[in-house]
């Protein structure tokens, strides 16, 4: 069966791909998903537009993340974490910990956007980075102090 991407799907290809899967593959999975259309004229027409529509859409996401992240450049987040001895940490800091601390500043920025390299175990100011849109990186000062 003929069918038309609607998505980009690792697996198949990019939006706007003709591709062949065989009839099960599509009126199982691609279909109901809306992942794909069944390969039509007017279909191929809907698809056109859907993608006039998105990249209009990826052109405003785009200026939002260049302005997000001109802000959160000069924005520092302070995290007080419980010490022990020798100012050793309890646990770590945590993406979630840190998408708190923006949230309460009025960034609403997602936990699974926020990249730690590795855990934060020890107090001092770190450069956390925050992904805004596929092309754009933040970085957040935070600092970790005690408690």
């Amino acid at each position: 069966m003929k069918v038309i991407l609607r998505k980009n799907f690792d697996q198949l290809g990019k939006i706007g791909d003709l591709i062949d899967v065989k009839d099960g593959y599509a009126r199982n999975f691609l279909l109901p998903r809306q992942i794909a259309y069944i390969a039509t004229k007017g279909n191929i027409r809907a698809l056109e537009e859907e993608k006039q529509q998105l990249a209009k859409k990826e052109v405003k996401e785009l200026e939002a993340a260049k302005i997000l992240a001109a802000e959160l450049e000069n924005v520092s987040i302070t995290i007080p974490v419980k010490v022990g001895e020798e100012d050793k940490i309890f646990g770590s800091v945590t993406s979630q910990m840190i998408a708190n601390a923006l949230k309460e500043k009025n960034y609403n920025i997602d936990k699974r956007n926020i990249d730690l390299e590795e855990p934060i175990k020890a107090l001092g100011i770190y450069s956390v980075n925050v992904k805004l849109h596929s092309e754009i990186n933040a970085v957040v000062k935070t600092w970790v102090v005690r408690e």
